[in-house]
């Protein structure tokens, strides 16, 4: 059970060697969003709304110091040279504050201070809206995400799923895209605004005074390097808390999938060690994350704390001296302001550092996403593929070879004919290729060489799901849904009628025991048919199957896992729903077999023998070696 584990982790680990590039991944993501255009201006219109008032609020409070504070001062001193008589020139918003009585000079601060809060309640309207904006596009952006990656794994191959942990899948779909809401929803938003913020402050403040704001803007590259170094190696760690996360739901689905074979063979110590050993490596994982953004966010709250001792260093003394600085009139009001553009300059930088490590791991995310639907399928309908016409049912291998791993053969020039309608039995031994054969037939696999024609059609000629729906499958081990056993059946033929249901669960012998189900055909069956017996899964899955009127059946050791009794039963069944079509039978039992039109005795990839019952003893080669050593034992106990 580890072994299977251990490889599909280590393609995991293949495929987290290879990052993908920031730019790529966001291009790709963008064009989620193209059909929600609208929404997107919108929020993008209300965020510059947003940081707009936000820029306003420290050039007003400055004006409020220089215009109505420090005015009255000013007037009173005259152009003397002072200190304050410098400060009524900067006064922009209301430049004859100095001639205004102390009546005015209050109602002039008090429609300033109005206009603060409408600046304040008009950002936080338009933060509120954002916010359901792109809530609202991000949850539309998600479910198209997880409908196309839905949509692929459906159309990946067999070979696919025997490399791949479901749980790592169901991890991709599940927490990787939740990360990707939240940073579409929250953390995206705010970093766009930040930058917005960032970069109208900075023109702001190099507009008023430009030496001033080189002098306190010093601290910025700092800023940008922390936050540079620091973030990408948190996307790094993120990237591996992903895929460690995927392991801790693939060992967790592994081992509720297999607990009854955990407690029958006493392995719930050696499971738990196991899960606590991945669940070990997505705690380091998270806390390396955690370590770089942990460190991050004291590194530039210190950094602004020298940005605001610059500001207040410099002007101060300009101030306390009376002096310019080169030709720029220094006000207070002014370097309250400035402050003002510090401190709003470090929340967003640092609020972008924090976000932007959240950013990484929705990146990191979207790239195990995008892998997985840039995953090539294997099987795909040629651009001029037809529809295949109603199946007859006459089958030719020519020189068919295959392999599921690039130069590893495992079926080597299969060459046979099946007319419509006959019964072909196919034996050998473990890893002889049996299976690889009936997977050929319905295209789950392609032919490496050679050429599969079904009533003279090559099967890679016409589209695979119109191919599949004449083919019907019974395999040894049975899934059922957790769904009604009337709706398990009916998926055969979704558009059957109950009556037609229960005409297909009777050719099954399956009426009987369902009959006396608490809620016969409406009874719920759990998880894979969890509450019936092997016996009983197999008998609605052979009444699926009928109830599809397949043209090709495929039965893979399909009465393996019954009773004798419950055999003779699903024989009884077989021999009805066998008649008229062409099927290929997989068995160890000699009565699913015995009366086959032909049979073929695979070994090592290759037919070695062929014929019906009769002459393969009368050989007495592999299949009489076969017969001798299994069958005649199952003869006998008959």
């Amino acid at each position: 059970m580890m072994g299977g584990g251990m490889h599909a982790r280590g393609l995991m680990d293949r495929e987290f060697i290879k990052p993908q590039r920031i730019s790529k991944t966001l291009k790709r993501f963008a064009g989620y969003f193209k059909p929600y255009s609208l929404v997107l201006v919108i929020a993008i219109t209300l965020v510059i709304i947003s940081v707009w008032s936000q820029v306003m609020v420290p050039d007003l409070i400055g004006q409020a110091v220089d215009c109505y504070l420090t005015a009255p001062a000013a007037a009173q001193q005259g152009e003397g040279g002072s200190l304050l008589a410098q400060s009524v020139p900067n006064c922009t918003y209301d430049p004859n504050a100095h001639n205004l009585n102390s009546a005015d000079r209050v109602a002039g601060l008090g429609w300033l201070v109005a206009k603060l809060l409408g600046l304040f309640l008009l950002g936080a309207i338009a933060n509120g809206m954002v916010f359901f904006a792109m809530g609202w596009a991000g949850q539309k952006v998600l479910k198209r995400m997880r409908v196309d990656l839905f949509d692929h794994l459906h159309n990946l191959s067999l070979g696919f799923y025997s490399k791949h942990e479901v749980g790592d899948l169901m991890s991709r779909i599940t927490n990787d895209s939740e990360t990707i809401q939240q940073a579409i929803s929250f953390a995206l938003v705010n970093v766009m605004a930040g930058v917005m913020l960032i970069v109208w402050v900075i023109f702001n403040m190099l507009t008023k005074s430009l030496i001033f704001a080189l002098i306190c803007l010093t601290i910025v590259p700092f800023m940008i390097i922390s936050t540079t170094w620091f973030s990408g190696q948190a996307r790094k760690a993120f990237r591996r808390s992903r895929l460690q996360m995927g392991n801790v739901n693939a060992e967790l689905q592994q081992s509720i999938s297999g607990v009854r074979e955990v407690q029958a063979f006493s392995r719930e110590d050696e499971n738990l060690e196991n899960f606590r050993n991945v669940n070990a490596a997505n705690r380091d994982a998270n806390i390396k994350a955690v370590a770089f953004t942990s460190a991050l966010a004291p590194t530039l709250e210190g950094l602004g704390y020298i940005a605001l001792a610059i500001v207040t260093g410099v002007g101060g003394i300009l101030l306390l001296r009376g002096q310019d600085l080169l030709g720029t009139s220094l006000s207070l009001g002014l370097v309250i302001t400035f402050l003002n553009y510090i401190q709003r300059l470090n929340q967003p930088i640092q609020q972008i550092s924090v976000l932007w490590v959240n950013i990484q791991s929705a990146i990191a995310g979207a790239e195990r996403i995008f892998g997985l639907l840039d995953e090539k399928l294997e099987i795909v309908d040629k651009p001029n593929a037809i529809q295949m016409p109603p199946i007859k049912g006459d089958i030719v291998f020519e020189q068919v070879s295959a392999e599921y791993v690039a130069g590893e053969t495992v079926l080597k020039n299969i060459s046979f004919s099946v007319e419509a309608g006959k019964t072909i039995a196919i034996v050998g031994p473990t890893g002889a290729g049996k299976t690889t054969i009936i997977n050929l037939i319905p295209r789950f696999y392609e032919v490496t060489s050679g050429k599969i024609s079904i009533d003279g059609k090559d099967v890679r000629d016409v589209t695979a799901a119109s191919l599949r729906r004449q083919i019907g499958i019974v395999l040894q081990d049975s899934f059922l849904f957790s769904d009604t056993v009337m709706n398990n059946i009916r998926f055969g033929n979704p558009s059957a009628t109950d009556e037609e249901v229960k005409e297909a669960a009777r050719l099954a012998r399956a009426d009987t025991f369902i009959e006396n189900l608490p809620e016969g055909y409406n009874t719920v069956l759990g998880e894979r048919g969890r509450g019936l017996s092997q016996g009983q899964r197999q008998l609605i899955s052979i009444a699926r199957a009928a109830m599809a009127n397949p043209r090709i059946l495929i039965l893979d050791e399909a009465t393996s896992s019954v009773d004798t009794r419950t055999e003779r039963m699903i024989q009884a069944a077989l021999e009805k729903l066998l008649q008229g079509r062409t099927s290929f039978v997989i068995a160890h039992r000699l009565s699913t077999i015995k009366n086959a039109d032909q049979i073929l005795v695979l070994k090592d990839g290759e037919i070695v023998e062929r014929g019906n019952f009769q002459n393969l003893l009368d050989a007495e080669g592999v299949f009489y070696n076969l017969y001798m050593s299994q069958f005649r034992r199952q003869e006998a106990a008959a």
